[in-house]
């Protein structure tokens, strides 16, 4: 089986695909990249030519953007059953939520955190339309429980649970009695657990 090479940065979306990784179970290798010049350099810009992390090299494989590295390793990896089978109905709920995560629910919360806004009348020219339609959107979806997708553990969770949980931590999305109770839920889990302790201990040996 080919090599898992991951590059990303304890302060980066590259978080989301540790944990990630951590689920699947398989070896591989970490890079940890500083911002700047070493992620603008010329060997990682043949790995990704945004210079931005995370990323994936599997073999002669290279995935980039966190949703893409997340459905990559599901899709590549069955036995650790992070997606729902193809004929499952919750198929459609994985793709969905994990792609509404990456998308809507992502610009809802990054246009709050930058104060942009939506000017009156032009909320069907922005993929989220609002931000409270946005928020509401992901509450109804979870409500069923535990899970995104119901009972089963997805890589959409993985991506949800995420954007929830920096989202209330950093003030971006409002703490919800139902959002905390899932977020709490999925942060339990050993593999994020884990990759939570990788990159605190990365950036502890970081420090003068």
């Amino acid at each position: 089986m080919s090599y898992l090479v991951f590059y990303t940065n304890p302060q980066s979306r590259g978080r989301i695909a540790h944990w990630m990784l951590e689920e699947i179970g398989e070896p591989y290798e970490t890079v940890w990249l500083e911002f700047g010049p070493a992620m603008k350099s010329a060997e990682y810009l043949a790995v990704n030519p945004m210079g931005k992390v995370p990323a994936l090299k599997h073999g002669d494989a290279l995935v980039t953007e966190t949703a893409a590295i997340c459905a990559y390793l599901a899709d590549r990896f069955p036995k650790a059953n992070l997606m729902p089978t193809a004929n499952h109905p919750a198929r459609a709920d994985y793709f969905r939520w994990l792609f509404f995560a990456a998308g809507p629910l992502e610009l809802a919360v990054t246009a709050k955190a930058l104060s942009w806004q939506v000017p009156e009348g032009k909320s069907g020219f922005v993929g989220f339309g609002s931000y409270d339609a946005t928020i509401a959107a992901v509450e109804k979806a979870l409500v069923p429980g535990p899970y995104i997708c119901g009972a089963q553990f997805t890589a959409a969770d993985v991506y949800v649970g995420s954007q929830l949980g920096w989202g209330m931590m950093f003030g971006t999305i409002e703490k919800r009695p139902l959002f905390e109770d899932y977020v709490g839920r999925v942060y339990a889990r050993p593999a994020a657990q884990e990759a939570s302790r990788l990159n605190e201990n990365y950036l502890r040996s970081r420090q003068p």
